[in-house]
């Protein structure tokens, strides 16, 4: 595969602008955040409570008792990817995340086209989970779902040009109502069980007139995708690597800590759910909010479905600041035309934040509202399959030239690790509906028509990734082995 040298770009290139910027000129953002700051900005951008409540219903209707299986499937599954992350991001701590990584390490094609996968999740998952919105605000006021959703992409989006310290706090606050919202959840579920644990690991789903039938092997595999979407968030740590304190050490804490803590805050109270409902056809439903009331009072249930709301506001916030940074990136390495690059890659003065690339996520988002988005969430399942696909073949050969020899956290177990999520990932997508695989290639067949059009012939100034220079990972005489690498990220 070929290799792209780590690069920042040169001096006279006029596709970056920026009011703050790294000794070579490449626009660069102020760093802010620690580990407890990141953890509660990528908590907030997997946002369990919204993940809970918005998307793993429809996994109750596929998947019945077997959705927890699936998500503790998906949960080992991300283990794997939360390495890859974890020695990637402090190997090469760029806010483009997957595809600077990818294109550092297996050159630009990769790179644009782990660009692309990411930007379909970018640009379609904020308003899949802001469009829970109104249900959850119904017990105070009833609203347009499409409208009250877009709304909350726009307060998103205010929100995204702030200070990131700020916003760290902010959503930490949110986070916690969150928190709760799933622990309510979960004591009221196991407090009212009607069926045993056994049909967690026996799943069976509801067949109609009182029936029930066996949930198979494959119905488990083809959901795979979307438990992977459920929990999917921590990886966007890496996007704040340029505004991370540290990011050498705090990067993979951060992936690694989130993916502990949104996976338990996530699956147990899928496990009181699915031992809670009343009966199948009630738990295929999916309507967490009725049976919290059921099980409580109206009083609970409104606050739940408060809590709920918030989350998803939080949600939506996060997403947006995070998601700007891979816009913002990608503009700071000449991927659009030079205009479009000076005007996405510009740091605004007063809060440090890329404005530009900011509403560039965000408005579009509240017009997506306005869409139907019934099959984008697998479309988007697909995406976060294929982008841990090109992680991994990239951890595969992250260990090799000058990487070799560089200082970051190396994960224990390579290369079988990222070796078998390749395997087990291509085995996932290939049980995907032929409707989302063909809508997600479709996108990759236009991105590679670009890439050939306009960014190859162009390569000397346009698509040259970056990372900047001040945060390279210096050259050592060995790298660090495995096992001191996972004693200094516990120490």
């Amino acid at each position: 595969m070929p290799y792209t040298p780590v690069a920042s770009a040169a001096p006279e290139r006029d596709t970056r602008s920026a009011t703050v910027k790294d000794a070579s000129g490449a626009p660069q953002l102020t760093r802010s955040i620690g580990v407890v700051g990141g953890t509660l900005l990528t908590l907030s951008c997997l946002t369990p409570a919204s993940s809970l409540f918005v998307i793993v219903p429809d996994s109750f209707a596929t998947l019945g008792t077997g959705t927890a299986l699936t998500i503790a499937v998906a949960a080992l599954l991300c283990i794997g990817v939360a390495f890859t992350y974890s020695e990637l991001g402090t190997l090469i701590p760029s806010s483009g995340g997957e595809y600077a990584m990818v294109g550092t390490l297996m050159g630009r094609l990769a790179g644009w086209l782990v660009f692309v996968l990411s930007l379909i999740v970018v640009m379609i998952v904020p308003p899949i989970i802001a469009l829970g919105t109104a249900d959850y605000l119904a017990p105070i006021i009833q609203l347009d779902p499409q409208y009250t959703a877009a709304a909350v992409m726009l307060l998103a989006t205010a929100m995204g040009l702030l200070d990131l310290r700020a916003n760290a706090w902010i959503t930490g606050i949110f986070l916690v109502l969150e928190v709760v919202a799933c622990a309510v959840v979960a004591v009221l579920g196991f407090t009212h069980t009607h069926r045993s644990a056994s049909v967690l690991v026996h799943p069976v789903i509801d067949a109609g007139h009182g029936h029930s039938t066996a949930v198979t092997a494959g119905l488990i595999v083809a959901g795979l995708a979307t438990a992977l979407f459920i929990l999917q968030g921590f990886s966007t740590a890496v996007y704040l690597a340029e505004e991370m304190e540290n990011p050498r050490r705090n990067v993979s804490r951060t992936v690694l800590w989130t993916l502990g803590i949104g996976a338990a805050v996530v699956l147990v109270p899928v496990v009181a759910i699915t031992l809670g409902a009343p009966d199948l056809k009630t738990l295929g439903a999916g309507d967490v909010a009725g049976m919290v009331q059921d099980w409580s009072n109206s009083g609970v249930g409104t606050f739940v479905s408060l809590c709920i709301a918030l989350a998803i506001i939080n949600a939506a916030i996060v997403m947006v600041i995070q998601n700007s940074r891979v816009v913002f990136s990608s503009a700071r390495d000449a991927a659009w035309p030079t205009a479009v690059n000076r005007v996405f890659s510009h740091v605004g003065r007063r809060f440090g934040s890329p404005w530009a690339a900011t509403l560039a996520v965000g408005v579009p988002g509240a017009a997506l509202c306005f869409v139907n988005l019934d099959t984008l969430s697998e479309v988007t399942g697909v995406a976060v399959a294929a982008m841990y696909v090109f992680v991994a073949l990239g951890a595969l050969v992250s260990r090799r030239g000058e990487h070799k020899h560089r200082l970051a956290w190396r994960m224990p177990l390579w290369p079988a690790v990222p070796a078998l999520l390749v395997v087990v990932l291509a085995w996932v997508l290939c049980q995907q509906s032929t409707t989302s695989l063909a809508i997600t290639g479709l996108i990759v067949a236009v991105a590679a028509l670009y890439w050939l059009c306009y960014l190859r012939p162009r390569q000397e100034t346009h698509w040259v990734i970056a990372v900047p220079e001040d945060e390279q990972a210096p050259a050592d005489e060995q790298a660090p082995a495995p096992a001191s690498s996972a004693a200094s990220l516990s120490a």
